[in-house]
């Protein structure tokens, strides 16, 4: 009778229409998600145009992606609000609650299109003209349809604001802008973050006909096109009456498009280590970066071809840089600016010479009076000169650096090592490149190493940061890596001693009452003229300066103090100043001021006055007193305290073998370096002076004291030419009493050398009077005094 009958009002599934609309519904779908798979939307790829800014948000410099677009990624928060309310009052007010299609909109255009026959207004969303953006469509029905589904797909994979960033970051403005930040600063010169309301309707509207109502071209199109906007936010309510007509008086005003280019070699240098990130925040000053650019390009515009200029500036306190500019001019191909000099490798000439002088005092060897010799001396087969021929004689560690004499630094280079120097000066972030398979020698504290002006300057910054040293910053997120260079002692008295050396032009020892601040500087000059530097350091800021050619050719006759100083004072002259007035840091508690006396080194002795043949006040560490440096390879009775005992009447020297009876008188007598004794006046050599040894006293090692004397005309002669020529007096001069090597000086400067007895031949070109000197490697010296007459 067949089978059970189903009771009515129980339905077992879905039946009729209810069912046909399920399936039509889940088939839909199913078409949707598998036309989804296999044509995805077509967001933009990363990695396109970026910009690098300055700390302000500012751009410096931007690249452009793939196809030449300029764009400066922006979120919608970073935007202007007025530029959001008349970007959503005038394309799409709905934009928040469609779809990404609103049919009520497109129905109202196409019935304004029939009913005017031209184009009313518009139906597209804003999602739409995001996918017009990212897929160009034909404006015709087929293009519109697929405009409208890459829209709605759009709105399946992203939220409002993402789609609102496409818009903001995509929209064309013009040329190759694409994007409201970098329209924002095309044409206004400032952040999209600072848009009037005027400003705002005008980018607004721009997209919609960038080429037309490009504002650098077409101002007063432009014009009626922002005050049509305008006229609709006022319709709307979006904006007061009031709000409205403020804004329509600010005028039109825009400026020649053009990207920005400033802190080019940095911005390269940022952007190619963050390849595929859109925005690049360094830490530049804006403003400073722009006006130290045009400073240094007027500066250095006499320089000849070829030549270029580097300057960085450093903020002490967290070691970030505020301008960079890695050569003249960018775009000189002339002048190679494309080579970054701010990070290639140069010969930094005499600017180690700080760190040299502050390890050697943190390694007990000296203080800052500590007696150095400024005399020719050879270390080896090197045998290093003045960058001025002439020599000083006996100079304090202060003079020695003030002066950037060469002599003492070698010197004291050779104690300290030229091997831990060097690895001393790695730690503290400043590499010293030598050729393949060289070890550190002792021509790295004049320059004959290789180092970059950025370690450079992060190493300076460690006299105004307690002897801390540190990697430039160029980045906000950058770590903040620092190392000990020197102790906090001996950066302050090093410090204290580059202050001391007052501004060019300012006389030794003359106060600078200007107000101006401190700075401790120094300056460089690589052999052959190829190198000129200057670097200096504030309270707050520490400034380098190089000059040169990129290929390493010779500039000639420019060197740090005429090339690169001026510019590294008018630099710091214009930096803004300390917050705290720059005052004068405290001492450090392991910094002492003594007395302290020459030819020992060491505190003066009450008891013992005649050892002090000079009193000097000097800035002791740690209270280490250190003695003057023992004299080099000296075959003489050098520099020390010696103790003797002389004949009560005749004053003569007594030695332990003499067999009489005599009253004794013993003695100590303070001993200047032999290297020293030209230089003395007549007072210090004498007291300095070994007596001679009494006549019936068997010799002792005193003995061999070595005694040279020239052989030529008699001390103080008058020179001439010889009548009716006109070739300056020229004199052959030995030295007699020494069978080493002799160096001749003729008024301090060095002129020649010979061995032994050999004869020097020594012409004098300027008249008036000539101190001559011969001085042997043993420290014996003689010395004739002349006058040529005109």
């Amino acid at each position: 009778m067949g089978g059970p009958r189903r009771q009515a009002g129980r339905p077992d599934g879905v039946r009729g229409p209810g069912r046909g609309l399920l399936l039509v519904l889940v088939a839909w779908l199913g078409t949707w998600w598998l036309v989804d798979r296999l044509f995805p939307p077509p967001l933009p790829a990363p990695g396109g145009a970026s910009v690098v800014l300055a700390a302000d948000g500012s751009p410096l410099r931007a690249f452009p992606d793939r196809e030449g677009s300029w764009r400066y990624p922006v979120t919608p928060d970073e935007v202007s609000p007025f530029y959001l309310q008349a970007l959503l009052g005038y394309e799409d007010r709905w934009f928040h609650r469609h779809p990404g299609v609103n049919p009520l909109a497109m129905g109202r255009a196409a019935w304004q299109r029939a009913r005017h026959g031209r184009v009313v207004s518009g139906g597209s969303t804003l999602s739409m003209q995001v996918a017009r953006i990212l897929e160009p469509q034909p404006r015709s029905l087929g293009g519109k349809l697929r405009q409208s589904l890459r829209a709605l797909q759009l709105e399946w994979h992203l939220d409002k604001d993402q789609i609102l960033a496409l818009y903001l970051n995509h929209a064309p403005f013009g040329g190759t802008v694409e994007g409201v930040e970098a329209a924002s600063w095309a044409y206004l010169g400032k952040s999209s973050r600072e848009l009037s309301r005027a400003e705002a309707a005008l980018l607004a509207v721009l997209p919609q006909a960038p080429s037309r109502l490009r504002p650098d071209r077409h101002p007063e199109a432009a014009r009626v096109a922002r005050d049509k906007v305008l006229d609709r936010l006022a319709t709307q309510g979006d904006w007061t009456p009031a709000e409205v007509e403020a804004a329509r008086i600010e005028p039109v005003v825009s400026r020649r498009l053009r990207p920005p280019m400033h802190a080019a070699l940095l911005a390269r240098r940022l952007h190619a280590a963050r390849p595929g990130q859109g925005r690049i925040r360094s830490t530049l000053d804006a403003d400073m970066q722009r006006s130290l650019e045009a400073r240094l390009a007027a500066y250095f515009s006499p320089l000849p071809e070829r030549s270029s200029a580097a300057l960085l500036v450093v903020e002490n306190a967290t070691l970030e840089a505020r301008a960079y500019v890695g050569s003249l001019d960018f775009g000189d191909a002339r002048r190679l600016g494309h080579v970054d000099m701010v990070r290639a490798v140069r010969s930094p000439g005499s600017t180690l010479k700080p760190f040299l002088y502050g390890l050697a005092m943190d390694d007990g060897l000296v203080h800052s009076e500590s007696l150095l010799l400024d005399a020719p001396q050879s270390f080896g087969d090197y045998r290093p000169a003045n960058f001025d021929p002439t020599f000083n004689g006996p100079v304090s560690v202060a003079e020695a650096l003030r002066l950037s004499l060469n002599v003492p630094a070698v010197d004291l280079l050779d104690r300290v090592g030229p091997e831990r120097f060097a690895a001393r000066m790695a730690h503290g972030g400043v590499g010293l490149r030598l050729p393949r398979g060289a070890r550190p020698n002792l021509s790295i504290i004049l320059g004959g190493t290789g180092t970059r002006l950025e370690e450079l300057v992060g190493a300076y910054a460690a006299f105004n940061r307690a002897g801390l040293a540190g990697t430039v910053r160029y980045t906000p997120d950058a770590p903040l890596q620092e190392r000990r260079l020197l102790s906090e002692g001996s950066a302050w008295i090093v410090r204290e001693i580059l202050e001391q050396h007052g501004r060019p032009g300012l006389r030794e020892g003359v106060v600078d009452a200007s107000g101006r601040q401190r700075v401790a500087w120094k300056t460089g000059t690589s052999y052959g003229f190829r190198d000129a530097w200057a670097i200096g350091s504030t309270r707050r800021y520490t400034v380098g300066v190089w000059v040169g050619r990129p290929d390493g050719t010779p500039l000639p006759g420019q060197y740090g103090a005429i090339t690169a100083l001026p510019l590294l004072f008018e630099v710091i002259d214009g930096l803004p100043r300390d917050p705290g007035g720059g005052q004068r840091p405290p001492m450090p508690a392991s910094v002492e001021k003594r007395d302290i006396c020459w030819p020992l080194g060491v505190a003066p002795d009450p008891a013992a006055p005649a050892l002090c043949h000079r009193r000097r006040e000097a800035w002791t560490l740690a209270g280490q007193l250190p003695p003057t440096l023992p004299e080099r390879d000296a075959r003489t009775w050098g520099a020390g305290r010696l103790v003797l005992d002389l004949d009560a009447r005749s004053g003569r020297r007594l030695s332990a073998g003499c067999r009489r009876e005599a009253p004794v008188k013993r003695v100590q007598i303070a001993r200047w370096p032999s290297l020293a004794t030209p230089w003395l006046p007549a007072a210090e050599r004498q007291a300095s002076a070994i007596p001679p040894l009494s006549p019936d006293c068997p010799p002792d090692a005193l003995a061999a004291f070595e005694n040279l004397r020239i052989d030529g005309p008699a001390n103080g002669s008058l020179l001439a030419s010889p009548p009716g020529s006109s070739k300056p007096p020229t004199l052959r001069l030995r030295a007699l009493g020494t069978d080493a090597r002799v160096q001749w000086l003729v008024n301090g400067r060095l002129a020649g050398q010979t061995r032994g007895q050999s004869t020097w031949t020594v012409r004098f070109d300027q008249p008036g009077p000539q101190h001559v000197t011969a001085l042997a490697e043993s420290g014996a010296w003689a010395e004739l005094r002349l006058r040529v007459l005109d």
